[in-house]
Order: structure tokens, then C-alpha cells, then sequence
């Protein structure tokens, strides 16, 4: 087995977690809510941030996946040669977004959100630990973006 597909069901055991623990979050919400008077006071903010870790690292599981929302008319339209350059072209850009904006910035957010002790209102969770996803799913994003590009010459060799 090759590590993109070790990387996919890391990813997918990852993911299903999360949401198996935010459906158990917002059960014990409405559980403890309606059926016990009683609300929880952490519920609300943990679904939250497993929204958070379930989005991002949902995106990068789909950006690998190339199953992500996209406007492919021109790829539709272009001959084979063509489509392999713009999907060269599509992946080099959301590699240079992941790069500057995922993990750069991301890392800069957990750092400083560390650095000045930033807790979370309920939890007294460090907030770096939550933003975390951000950097995490870059380097994946990264990483599936290397390996489409990399398919599309390996493509073009045995062409």
C-alpha cells in the first residue's frame, strides 16, 4: 500500500472520529438541555471546535481526493494535453495558498496563541491547540497538491 492511501485512511479514521465525538457532543447538549434542566456548559464550545477540526481537515481529505468544489468548464473544454497543464497550474496555486496562508499563517496563529496563553471560555483549552487544524491540514493540502502534480508528469511519460 503506498502512503497516499495510508494518508487517506489516517485522514478518514481522523475525520470519523471527530464527528462520532461532535454527535455525542451535541446529543449530551440536548440531552442535558431538555431531558435533565440542566444545560452543560462545555458542550456549545467543544462542538464548535470540532466544527472547526472537521471542516479543515475535511477539506484537505477532498482536496486530496480532488472532489472539492471547482468551476471545471475550461478543464471540460481543453484537449488531454491542455487539462494536465491547468491541473498543474490549479494545484501549484492552492500549493502556494496552503503554503502561505494554511501553514505560515497557521503556524504563526498557534505560536502566538501559545505564546500569550489564550484559553478558551469554557474549556480553559490553550486556543493552540484548536487552531492547530490550520497548519496540520496545510501540509496535507501540500502534500496531495505534490502528488496530483506529480501524477500529471508521470502521466505524460508513459504517454
Amino acid at each position: 500500500m503506498d502512503l497516499r492511501k495510508n494518508v487517506d485512511k489516517v485522514l478518514e479514521f481522523v475525520l470519523i472520529g471527530l464527528v462520532i465525538v461532535l454527535i455525542a457532543d451535541v446529543s449530551w447538549q440536548v440531552i442535558s438541555r431538555y431531558l435533565l434542566s440542566a444545560p452543560s456548559s462545555f458542550t456549545d464550545e467543544l462542538a464548535g471546535y470540532l466544527l472547526i477540526w472537521v471542516g479543515v481537515l475535511g477539506a484537505a481529505y477532498v482536496a486530496g481526493k480532488q472532489e472539492h468544489l471547482a468551476i471545471d468548464l475550461l478543464l471540460q473544454k481543453s484537449s488531454p494535453e491542455r487539462q494536465r497543464k491547468l491541473i498543474i497550474i490549479i494545484n501549484v496555486i492552492i500549493l502556494l495558498f496552503a503554503v502561505t496562508v494554511m501553514i505560515v499563517g497557521g503556524a504563526w496563529l498557534v505560536i502566538t496563541r501559545f505564546k500569550f496563553g489564550v484559553l478558551s471560555a469554557a474549556l480553559h483549552l490553550p486556543l493552540g491547540y484548536v487552531y492547530m487544524v490550520m497548519p496540520l491540514s496545510g501540509l496535507l493540502i501540500v502534500y496531495y497538491s505534490i502528488e496530483i502534480i506529480r501524477e500529471q508528469f508521470k502521466n505524460r511519460s508513459t504517454k
